[in-house]
């Protein structure tokens, strides 16, 4: 199961409200998830790892395919719970779950 997690910010992201889109996620196995309104901290963790994603293995590789992009977010979304260290806690986010 796939899980997004949309935060209203300062637009009402109106076109995440309609019936078609959650028509849609339903039909592709997506669980939509909204925060409150006006709560922009609900996204934090999601929005810094979307960055370093894209600042880490996105824009420094050129995928010719879909399929290969695929495999290099994969491979990069492992890396960064099982073995890229995180500088605040010094261990990597998987190792830091277990150990609480």
């Amino acid at each position: 199961m796939v899980c997004i997690e949309l935060s209203a910010k300062n637009d009402r992201l109106i076109q995440y409200t309609s019936q078609a889109y959650f028509n849609l996620t339903k039909e592709y196995g997506i669980t939509p998830s909204m925060s409150r309104r006006g709560n922009c901290y609900d996204n934090a963790m999601a929005e810094n790892f979307f960055s370093i994603l894209k600042t880490e293995c996105i824009y420094r590789q050129k995928t010719k395919t879909f399929q290969l992009a695929r495999e290099l977010i994969g491979d990069f979304i492992y890396f960064y719970n099982h073995e890229r260290i995180q500088l605040k806690t010094g261990e990597a986010p998987l190792a830091r779950r277990l150990s609480a």
